[in-house]
């Protein structure tokens, strides 16, 4: 039971002492009190007034006074105009401490029964994944595992936009300028051999506008289903396909269920007729069909090209019908760059005229770009940093800082190298998750290596240096236990109530599709054990109760960390 919920329940016993009234505990609101205020918690006494019928200061010194003499737990209080602040004492935060480390998965909020469907990465393939792509699946894979975190069952799926004209460009100039390489005669991953081939062409049609017509008829053809063109088109995608997986695999992501645009555009070409034949799209003289969105506010979108082609909202339409259809969903939420803001608009708008209820449960997670302190990536022109060269950058960044340290010395090169990885992929991960998803962030990767401040790699140190203590107590046979008559001190309350927050830590990050409220969660735990830490003996504690307690305490905080950070795909280590 959370604190708020604690004494949301007390309060309601005292309405019914003092005033015959019964109140859902539910119906109270119990808020962390603010610092210039003494309390640790704060009843919001002006919704009672219907039952007290007294002045708000009355209402609430009422309260308190009964809360303090019957409920152990309430030590003092003090009300200030409407609002009535709570002391909670020694009882409460020692019972709380126990009721945590009794709790057989900490954090873990009971079943909602709903099924939602979290769609990230979903890359082109023409181009391997870069800092951009980075931010989208690491976004993406937490978003999935809070939610889950949070009760749901949720699918984590990706739309591979495997075909369509940007697909053609890559192929074209492979046809045309690369003399047959692949990615065995080339040495390149087959996702950067495809990658170069966009870039290429971007040159090829600066120098000659017109290729584009070939590109165009080459993307025809496709449709058609051309035997030459789906061969080319089936080889290079498999080159990007292989490297994909490997980026992947390097950064932690795995998906339940992938889609496929060349399997999905045909759907959306169903429902394009469907909208003819029911009046929300018009087809205009030219063949390119369009849906009417001026009395939206909006203009009008186009959903079929003249030549019968598709365009990207027309499989978004069809995978929306195919998934809540095959799921049964509760809600679907798309992990998207802000960029594509006006088209999720669309697509509700869309759907909700071609009578699909489940339109309202769809959800756009609209995040900022990632820049560079030199500016924006464009891919056309080749000025991106690649996925697999910034987790290599960020292992060499890892490595250097470690070695500086001089502390790894009895650890084998390839526990040392597994640390490495652990650590640069921490720096990487809470770098980019500690930051609110709206928001354009610049990415700075030495600043995101440093272990000291609001960084993973500080988060993983702490980690480790708890553990280097419940190690050494273990070598003296010390026990982490809770006993009866342990004294708490101001700053082992401070966290004993962090931990407790932990619970609605995850349903807010959840409720917010926000990844930044646990990294900024942890980051908080972690630089309050730090201090607890500076101040406070621990091994050398002459009072065996007052010992054990706090190796009690400070193994909690090892694993809520762990739990936290993990829901951010990231590991710490028991050492570094």
């Amino acid at each position: 039971m959370t604190p708020e919920l604690f004494i949301a329940s007390k309060a309601v016993l005292a309405v019914k002492a003092l005033y015959g009234a019964d109140m859902e505990a539910s119906a109270l609101q119990v808020q962390v009190t603010r610092k210039e205020f003494e309390g640790d918690y704060t009843l919001v006494v002006f919704p009672l007034l219907k039952v007290s019928h007294s002045s708000p200061e009355n209402t609430g010194n009422a309260i308190g006074a009964w809360l303090q003499e019957n409920v152990a737990e309430i030590a003092a209080f003090n009300c200030v105009k409407g609002f009535l602040n709570l002391c909670l004492s020694q009882v409460y935060w020692n019972e709380s401490l126990s009721e945590i480390l009794a709790a057989e998965n900490f954090g873990q909020l009971p079943s909602t029964g709903k099924t939602i469907m979290v769609e990230f990465s979903s890359p082109n393939t023409n181009k391997p994944l870069h800092l951009g792509h980075v931010r989208n699946n690491l976004l993406g894979a937490s978003v999935s595992d809070i939610l889950k975190a949070a009760g749901n069952n949720v699918i984590k799926t990706t739309l591979v936009n495997d075909r369509g004209v940007h697909i053609c460009k890559s192929m074209y100039a492979w046809q045309k300028r690369f003399n047959g390489a692949t990615p065995e005669t080339s040495g390149k991953k087959g996702d950067h051999l495809v990658g170069d081939c966009y870039v290429e062409y971007a040159k090829m049609e600066k120098e000659n506008p017109a290729v584009l017509d070939d590109v165009h008829k080459m993307l025809v053809d496709w449709e058609a289903n051309d035997p030459e063109v789906r061969k080319l088109w089936a080889m290079m995608n498999q080159w990007v396909f292989d490297g994909f997986d490997q980026t992947y695999k390097a950064l932690g992501i795995s998906f339940d269920k992938t889609y496929y645009e060349h399997d999905t555009y045909l759907l959306g070409k169903e429902l394009v007729q469907q909208g003819l034949e029911k009046g929300v799209f018009v087809q205009d003289p030219d063949g390119s069909v369009w849906c009417d969105l001026t009395s939206d506010g909006l203009d009008r979108k186009i959903v079929q090209r003249s030549d019968g082609t598709s365009v990207y909202i027309t499989q978004d339409l069809g995978t929306a019908e195919r998934r809540f259809a095959e799921n049964s969903l509760d809600s679907h939420v798309y992990v998207v760059g802000n960029e594509q803001d006006y088209h999720f608009q669309v697509l509700k708008l869309i759907l909700g005229k071609l009578g699909f209820d489940w339109a309202k449960r769809i959800f756009h997670l609209s995040y900022g770009m990632v820049e560079l302190p030199e500016g924006k990536m464009k891919s056309r022109e080749g000025t991106v940093v690649d996925a697999d060269d910034l987790i290599e950058e960020m292992y060499i960044q890892s490595k250097t800082t470690s070695e500086d340290s001089g502390k790894l010395a009895d650890m084998s090169e390839e526990e040392k190298d597994r640390l490495y990885r652990m650590i640069g992929l921490g720096a990487l991960k809470y770098f980019i998750l500690k930051v609110d998803p709206k928001k354009t962030m610049l990415f700075d990767p030495k600043e995101s290596i440093d272990f000291n401040g609001n960084t993973g790699p500080f988060i993983q140190y702490t980690h480790a240096r708890i553990c280097s203590i419940l190690r050494k107590a273990s070598e003296q046979g010390l026990k982490a236990e809770l006993s009866a008559g342990a004294e708490l001190s101001a700053k082992e309350i401070r966290l004993i109530k962090l931990l407790s927050a932990y619970p609605a830590k995850v349903q807010e990050a959840a409720d917010g599709f926000s990844p930044a409220v646990l990294a900024n969660y942890s980051y908080e735990l972690a630089k309050e054990f730090n201090q607890y830490y500076h101040d406070t003996s621990i091994l050398k504690e002459e009072n065996a109760v007052l010992l054990s307690m706090r190796l009690a305490l400070i193994g909690v905080i090892a694993e809520v960390l762990s739990k936290a950070m993990a829901l951010l795909g990231i590991q710490l280590p028991e050492r570094m």
